[in-house]
């Protein structure tokens, strides 16, 4: 986002980007963090609900450092959710942990794919416009409609590192004996840091981008059919 508004990008594309980033901070992050509290209430846990969380107003879900982040890196994190998988009553601890953590990243995926559905429709039904290569309206807002896709993508694909504080690792850790599994999490911080330079520095894009960019492909070919309905 940064580097967008500092690289004398055109004001109109600058917009566009401005939001993006609003729709990413006011309704994707918070509806990942809802997802872990709504599945956690449906297993039987109140944590969420008793302190508050479990809400869609995007307030009760920010994180200065996730905000801030979103800003220089182009991947961002809300304030984690309050969960106890011990009040999970109608699944065994390990398995709410699981299944809980698992509801964040699939809430991004079923955002990702309503933004490429939206995306296939825009550029379908725009078809001659967009292909005229003239800035348009059509031409930002599929700009738009494809950064949301693919910012829920990388998010979810980022959120399944099975490395503490991401919810990949609870759905790895789960399968752990609980001993070892305290023991890794007391380095959750120290993990944080080291995945902070390593965003910084770029080591992790390589990867993530390659397994975002195969699953944008993926919904890509699957919603391939919308043609149809222009053509």
């Amino acid at each position: 986002m940064i580097d967008i508004l500092t690289s004398g990008a055109s004001a109109q594309y600058i917009i566009v980007w401005v939001f993006v980033f609003l729709i990413v901070m006011l309704v994707s992050l918070p509806l990942h963090e809802y997802a872990h509290g709504a599945t956690a209430k449906l297993l039987g846990d109140d944590t969420a609900e008793n302190s508050g969380r479990l809400t869609l107003n995007p307030l009760a879900h920010l994180d200065g450092m996730g905000t801030l982040a979103m800003l220089l890196f182009g991947i961002g994190w809300a304030r984690p959710m309050p969960i106890n998988p011990s009040k999970c009553t109608k699944v065994k601890p390990k398995a709410a942990m699981a299944i809980t953590a698992l509801a964040g990243p699939v809430t991004n995926l079923i955002l990702g794919f309503i933004s490429v559905v939206i995306m296939q429709l825009i550029f379908y039904a725009n078809y001659d416009i967009l292909m005229s290569g003239k800035e348009s309206l059509e031409l930002y807002l599929l700009y738009a409609a494809e950064s949301v896709a693919d910012i829920n993508i990388y998010l979810a694909v980022f959120n399944l590192l099975p490395i503490p504080p991401f919810d990949g690792s609870r759905i790895f850790l789960s399968f752990l004996p609980t001993k070892l599994y305290f023991k890794v999490m007391k380095y959750e911080r120290i993990i944080m840091g080291i995945i902070m330079i390593l965003l910084l520095f770029g080591i992790l894009s390589l990867p993530l981008r390659f397994l975002s960019n195969a699953i944008m492909d993926g919904m890509l070919y699957i919603t391939g059919f919308i043609k149809n309905f222009f053509f």
